[in-house]
């Protein structure tokens, strides 16, 4: 006898976007754990996890967060992991001497030229291996000259970058070469294959009207919106380091928006960096604690868009 019954739809699988850890190991391992508490397990642990950048400084613990996402594949095999690459993990890379070679063979110093009116002021990395760093290198590990940050009425922690606490996570004083010799290789290793950007298909995401599904395009600051779209994503999938400041990483204003071109066909843009938590249609900005002590960090659960943060008192 025939069955007619249907085949029973298909869940769709749960994508997990978590905002700039900014080396906070124990808000990572508290939103990591709410998470486990508030997902289904059999949907937890086959679920896509993007992280959205921002892994170092600020915090204490930058040495620890990387050890932390290094074990996530032994400990959640089902699992997908993609490490996004935000500024600060950039210019770490670009210390340590981790970035690839600029596509056209020149070399790192030529991304210095347009900033170097902000040298003295931001007091760049002249130490050794200085004379062929990328320019987010320099500005990462040197010592700015103005020690209070107006904007965020906080002290600088070392350099503009506040990487002070990574160089100290690794059991070195702020903007010392002997860094670049105490990092571990599977940490220059992380570093050096974080992605640009991270394209997936058919994203479910709860709308008024229903579940649709949706291109996604994680990037960690966001996309331009006057230039195209297309062009923008193969610049950061070529990972082009002839730019000393690449916008997608790093802009804020003029990567806030969802690129005009992409309203045709629905594309959620997932970003971090901008230090709030912004959710407008499918635009999803998701960096509520922006590496502040005192404030926390979140993660938004597709389809569901659920927002969870470390500080949620979840009992499983």
């Amino acid at each position: 006898m025939e069955d007619n019954n249907p085949p029973p739809p298909t869940k769709p699988r749960v994508v997990i976007c978590v905002g700039d850890i900014h080396g906070y190991i124990e808000k990572l391992q508290n939103l990591w754990s709410n998470l486990e508490s508030c997902i289904e397990p059999s949907d937890f642990e086959t679920a896509l996890i993007i992280f959205l950048g921002d892994y170092c400084d600020r915090g204490p613990n930058t040495s620890k967060v990387l050890d932390f996402f290094i074990s996530l594949p032994s400990k959640y095999p089902k699992q997908s992991h993609v490490y996004l690459c935000g500024n600060h993990d950039f210019a770490f890379g670009a210390f340590l001497g981790v970035l690839p070679s600029p596509p056209d063979g020149t070399e790192f110093c030529e991304t210095w030229k347009d900033y170097e009116m902000n040298e003295e002021r931001e007091g760049w990395y002249k130490g050794e291996g200085f004379e062929n760093m990328h320019l987010q290198g320099r500005r990462w590990a040197g010592n700015h000259s103005v020690k209070f940050n107006a904007v965020k009425g906080i002290d600088y922690k070392g350099s503009i970058y506040d990487a002070a606490p990574t160089f100290e996570s690794y059991g070195v004083p702020h903007g010392s070469a002997d860094l670049m010799k105490v990092v571990p290789d599977e940490h220059k290793k992380f570093l050096a294959n974080l992605v640009w950007v991270h394209e997936e298909d058919d994203v479910p995401i709860k709308t008024e009207e229903g579940i649709k599904t949706c291109k996604l395009i994680a990037v960690h600051a966001g996309l331009e919106k006057d230039k195209a779209v297309e062009e923008q994503i193969k610049m950061l999938k070529a990972k082009d380091t002839r730019i000393p400041k690449v916008t997608a990483l790093s802009g804020r204003k003029d990567v806030w928006e969802i690129p005009q071109e992409l309203s045709k066909t629905p594309t959620i843009i997932a970003s971090g960096h901008h230090a709030k938590l912004h959710i407008e249609g499918q635009r999803l900005v998701i960096d509520e604690g922006g590496g502040f002590e005192d404030k926390p960090v979140a993660a938004i659960v597709l389809p569901s868009m659920e927002v969870v943060r470390d500080t949620d008192h979840l009992v499983k």
